[in-house]
């Protein structure tokens, strides 16, 4: 396994993983319990539905409304699991495992690898996945456990960590001019996007402009 390799996939880690007290703080604040919250990193694990459940349900929404939002917001892992099934190749448990750490970051250090190595793009798949993870729900319980005297994460400045990562990762791969400008018109929707909708919503809707890019250069 490369140094690069572990040191993106260590670095996103803990940066990332950390701020699952954010997690912790929010849902305790929302009502539900240190056990409801624990629970829902350790078998939902997907950072944006888990914050739109507590979101939901503190706002007075049902449980169906909860699911729904969350669900919606979980749509982009099933592109990313079949974007990572071929490279992955994995089976039986391994790729139930596999499944339930296919987000953001994993995909996006596996991609950025995949190039150089398939072994270290497996490799930091798995890493990365893993180590958030780990230090996501440790950061949950933390996080639930002190809600009351931990303040908000974002003043600590946790909430950059998390797009700064990603374009340290996405910006070595924009390397055709098309790349780019799917790029900034992304970019573009998501900022024109984000007073109106809710969040996460802007970024799913940018999922339409690539599909549209790709649709314009095969015809």
């Amino acid at each position: 396994m490369s140094r690069a390799v572990i040191r993106d996939s260590l670095s996103i880690s803990i940066a990332v993983g950390t701020y699952g007290a954010a997690f912790g703080v929010a849902s305790v604040a929302a009502g539900l319990s240190v056990a409801q919250t624990c629970a829902l990193s350790l078998l939902l694990f997907s950072g944006a539905s888990q914050f739109a459940v507590a979101g939901v349900l503190g706002a007075g929404g049902s449980a169906m409304s909860a699911i729904a939002a969350s669900a919606l917001l979980a749509l982009r892992n099933g592109f990313y699991g079949a974007r990572m099934a071929p490279l992955l190749q994995v089976r039986g448990f391994k790729r139930l495992l596999a499944s339930q750490i296919t987000i953001d970051e994993s995909t996006a250090v596996a991609l950025a690898h995949e190039e150089k190595s398939v072994g270290d793009a497996r490799k930091g798949f798995w890493l990365t996945g893993g180590g958030i993870y780990l230090f996501w729900n440790l950061a949950t319980l933390l996080g639930a456990l002190g809600a009351n005297s931990l303040g908000d994460p974002a003043q600590w400045g946790l909430d950059a960590t998390i797009p700064a990562a990603f374009l340290g990762l996405l910006w070595p791969r924009l390397k055709s001019n098309i790349s780019r400008l799917v790029a900034l018109a992304a970019i573009c929707l998501a900022l024109l996007l984000t007073p109106f909708l809710s969040p996460g919503l802007p970024i799913i809707a940018c999922v339409l402009i690539p599909i549209i890019a790709g649709w314009q250069v095969r015809n």
